[in-house]
């Protein structure tokens, strides 16, 4: 089933429009309506998404370029049928561990890096599990349009230990999960991840 909010869809296309305008264009006029498209975008997530308008205005301003969606990265380990989890300081909710892609480092090298940074242990890095549309999924809305790869990993060594954006980190029973960080993952995508997993495929959207 695809989740759509059709205001959310409409103001990053809108944002979209903006962003890469004022990167090719040469006319002042040009700029200064896409400045003002790009205003309207921000009062339009800033009404419906309740975030500040001062945030918004430094998320999008940071951005330049031709627009394009964001990459969260995202590990999932499995031990003995348990799936391996981190408390989110941030909200203080549980998700698989991950975050934004990096720069200068490859979509499995940014994996493994936040596992270990986020839970504490090594892992090896398997197979591409999923990849997602974040707008196709019940997670709350958000001035980006996001995608997901969830990657399997195996464990190799270390104990688990929270990072600095993480106040815990252990494994769950996958019938039994803990209160999930909705922002980040949501129990239809563990579920397709789980059958991912014992299908040994590779969903995409």
């Amino acid at each position: 089933m695809e989740y759509s909010y059709n205001w959310l869809e409409w103001a990053q296309k809108i944002q979209a429009i903006a962003q890469t305008g004022l990167a090719y264009t040469k006319d002042e006029y040009d700029k200064e309506r896409y400045e003002e498209l790009r205003e309207l975008s921000k009062e339009i997530l800033s009404t419906y998404t309740h975030v500040e308008m001062g945030t918004l205005t430094t998320l999008f301003t940071n951005e330049s370029g031709y627009a394009t969606p964001k990459i969260d990265i995202r590990g999932i380990v499995l031990k003995e049928g348990k799936l391996l989890f981190v408390k989110e300081k941030a909200d203080n909710k549980w998700s698989l561990p991950g975050g934004w892609a990096d720069i200068g480092m490859s979509p499995a090298q940014i994996a493994k890096k936040e596992v270990k940074e986020e839970a504490g242990i090594e892992v090896e890095v398997k197979r591409v599990l999923a990849i997602f549309d974040r707008q196709k999924h019940p997670h709350p809305p958000s001035p980006y349009h996001i995608y997901k790869i969830c990657f399997l990993c195996d464990y190799k060594s270390g104990h688990l230990e929270k990072g600095l954006e993480t106040s815990d980190v252990a494994f769950f029973d996958p019938n039994h999960l803990p209160e999930l960080s909705l922002e980040r993952i949501t129990h239809s995508q563990i579920d397709l991840l789980l059958k991912a997993i014992y299908e040994k495929s590779c969903y995409f959207e």
